[in-house]
């Protein structure tokens, strides 16, 4: 029996580049899972106010909108490995900061939201470069990289449903300042992985083979602009990324706000971890079948099938029907959206330049952190208002719409080219 070149066999396989990426992704999914428990907990230890912990997250979020392109620009600019170990490290800095400021002084409000900001500026760096990494990994590794697409999103999501439950612990047993020590370690082991890694970087040999052939060196401006160039031109790119940035919006506030809010007024904080856990392991088989889905179905027919998928899935958890249905409307949601990241990283692969995929990741990055935390606050509003039921049946009404006017645009049929 023979094996095609496209489909190595599992004895042909390198893993050794593969796991030390992965390891990376899982630790820093799990480092940003803690800080993004531990810092509202810290406001909430510090002030009392629910307010003040949104008002931090918001405000925290802010600065991966502005450094998030320029990250994508020096994925690009000076190559994927080195910016991923940079931002690794100064990363471990910026979270060592807090309990290193608290030995000194007391962490008030203001103290805080500039240390979780400082932290916010180098995140996307790591995250982007790492997305950067998966084709050179993938060729370094003889796996495809469809699959290792797949494996690298739900590494991700695995790292995101550890990283709040072990904040949990830790600041139940170390406390909410000490807590942060462990997400530094885990920064600080996940550059040194990174810093291990010997694999080709096709970015730079890309751009080092346009500067041999004589073309002309972009500015400064529009080397800030490419990426948001590059997806305005590109209409099945530009159609792709619409639906996840704005699914995406629509659809956390939905497990950030409208579900917590639902089963505190219900006294039910167990039944908010069944369906949050039912969500994630959703998303987690969701992306790791996405390489097996992609030996199958065109991708046009699983993007489809996500956003018809999310809408169903969607629906029945905006009823809030009993546990055990909730539960499984969870886990069909998750499993609908788990291939759209994977399927966003291949669309990009291959049709953007290498030495320009950074700043196409940075900018899907950039727009990430635009909405979500604005349709938090206004969602938040909505529901005390309102109540949760209604708000919850707003917003399948706005997903199911946009679905609909994605799946009508013509240049997401070309996402198969």
């Amino acid at each position: 029996m023979t094996t095609s070149a496209s489909a190595p066999t599992a004895s042909r396989i390198r893993w050794l580049p593969i796991g030390l990426l992965e390891v990376t992704n899982l630790l820093s999914g799990v480092a940003n899972g803690v800080v993004t428990i531990a810092i509202p907990w810290l406001v909430l230890d510090r002030t009392g106010s629910v307010a003040a912990a949104g008002a931090v997250a918001a405000i925290s979020a802010l600065p991966g909108l502005l450094a998030a392109p320029l990250a994508g620009w020096a994925v690009d600019h000076f190559g994927r490995r080195i910016v991923s170990v940079i931002s690794d490290v100064l990363s471990a800095i910026s979270v060592a900061a807090i309990p290193i400021v608290g030995m000194f002084t007391e962490l008030t409000l203001p103290w805080i939201i500039a240390l979780a900001v400082l932290g916010a500026i180098f995140d996307p760096a790591g995250y982007t470069a790492r997305k950067a990494l998966i084709p050179d990994v993938a060729s370094a590794s003889g796996m495809a990289v469809t699959r290792l697409n797949g494996i690298h999103e739900g590494v991700f999501s695995i790292g995101w449903v550890i990283g709040p439950l072990a904040g949990a612990v830790l600041i139940g047993t170390l406390g909410a300042v000490a807590a942060f020590w462990v997400p530094c370690g885990a920064f600080v082991i996940a550059a040194g992985l990174i810093a291990l890694l010997r694999v080709r970087d096709a970015g730079q040999e890309a751009k080092e083979a346009r500067e041999k052939a004589g073309e002309a060196h972009l500015t400064a401006w529009q080397n800030s602009v490419l990426g948001l160039r590059i997806i305005w031109r590109d209409r099945a790119l530009r159609a792709l990324l619409l639906s996840v940035t704005v699914l995406a919006g629509i659809y956390l506030p939905t497990e950030t706000v409208l579900l917590p809010a639902h089963f505190q007024a219900i006294d039910r904080p167990e039944s908010l971890g069944f369906i949050l856990a039912a969500l994630s392991a959703g998303t987690i088989i969701g992306a790791f079948g996405y390489g097996w889905l992609s030996q199958r179905l065109t991708r046009l027919t699983i993007g489809r099938s996500v956003l018809v998928g999310t809408v169903i899935g969607y629906l029945a958890l905006a009823l809030l029907p009993p546990l055990p249905l909730m539960v499984t409307a969870g886990f069909a949601l998750g499993l609908a959206w788990g291939p759209m990241q994977p399927l966003m990283n291949t669309v990009i692969q291959r049709r953007v330049d290498a030495d320009a995929q950074g700043r196409v990741y940075g900018i899907q990055t950039s727009l990430f952190y635009a909405l979500p935390p604005l349709s938090m606050v206004i969602t938040g509003l909505a529901a005390e208002r309102v109540g949760v039921a209604p708000v919850l049946l707003v917003l399948w009404v706005m997903l199911a719409l946009v679905a609909i006017a994605v799946l009508s645009l013509k240049g997401l049929r070309e996402i198969n080219g």
